[in-house]
Order: C-alpha cells, then structure tokens, then sequence
C-alpha cells in the first residue's frame, strides 16, 4: 500500500534553511506539487531593544524647546491616539535621508503634501519610501536617523 507522504530529502530542508540564514530572513516556504516545506526561525533580539531605548532619543533629539522635552517623554501611550501618527509600515531600518550625509525628506515645521516622502524604512536591501498619508506639518519626528524600527512604531507626527 503506498502513503500519501512524500519523501523529504534532508538536504533540501539544510540547503531552505541555509538559503534562510543568507538572507536574513525568518521563514520560507516552499511548495512543490504535494511536497511542502516551511522552515521558520525565531527573530533576532535585535529589533527589540531599539523599541525599549526609543524614548530617550526622542527627548534628544527635541532639546531646543525645553518646555517640549517632558511633554514628550511623558505620554508615550498617547502617542498611539494622535490622529496625525505616522506609524512604520514593517520591520526595517528607518533613513531620515535618501543616502548617507543628504538633506533629510523632512524636518520639524516641514509642511507635507499627501503622497510626499517622509522617510525610508530600508527592509531587506530594499528601500520603502515611506508616503505622508495626509497633507499638513511635521510636528515631530520620533525616531533617528539609521534606527532600527518595528511594524507600527511611531516614526512622526503630521498636523
């Protein structure tokens, strides 16, 4: 009697895990016919920390208005509620700039049109123009330049 499971060769499942690890990536799968294989690893712990160090580049990197400063460490739940929150569409690195050493897209008081660049959030060797989704100004840009960012991070405020 044959079985419906097909026969799996080990060095596949090595060559789809190696081809994981050289890309960086946290999961493949690979579908052949009735063969399926899906090898998956845990994330890097790297992305976590920027999150939990966030809020102190934001104090800095706000320091001319002094009455600003603890406002902004403060409420950092309210952040989430802001109808003008710009919020990282995916995991990545956050460029404030299109290259290293240019203009940045934009700055605090920059008035945006809908659909202008804010900024880039670089996934995988690919860089992501990240659009503004409404016309108004930039009040405030939470993160820095070259900072690791997680899906639905803040990145700026536009009101």
């Amino acid at each position: 009697m044959k079985t419906n499971k097909p026969n799996i060769d080990p060095a596949l499942v090595r060559e789809i895990a190696n081809l994981l690890s050289e890309s960086d990536l946290t999961e493949i799968e690979v579908q052949h016919e009735d063969l399926r294989i899906r090898v998956v690893r845990a994330a890097p712990t790297v992305y976590a920390a920027p999150v939990s160090v966030a809020p102190a580049p934001v104090a800095a990197a706000a320091p001319a208005p002094a009455a600003a400063a603890p406002a902004s460490a403060a409420p950092v739940a309210d952040l989430s509620k802001h109808p003008g929150l710009v919020t990282s569409p995916m995991v990545g690195t956050a460029y404030l700039g299109p290259e290293p050493g240019a203009k940045y897209f934009v700055e605090v008081g920059s008035v945006v049109k809908e659909g202008q660049t804010l900024l880039i959030v670089e996934a995988m060797k690919t860089m992501n123009a990240i659009p503004a989704p409404r016309a108004g100004t930039v009040t405030r840009i939470i993160v820095e330049n070259a900072q690791p960012v997680e899906y639905g991070e803040p990145l700026l405020i536009i009101e």
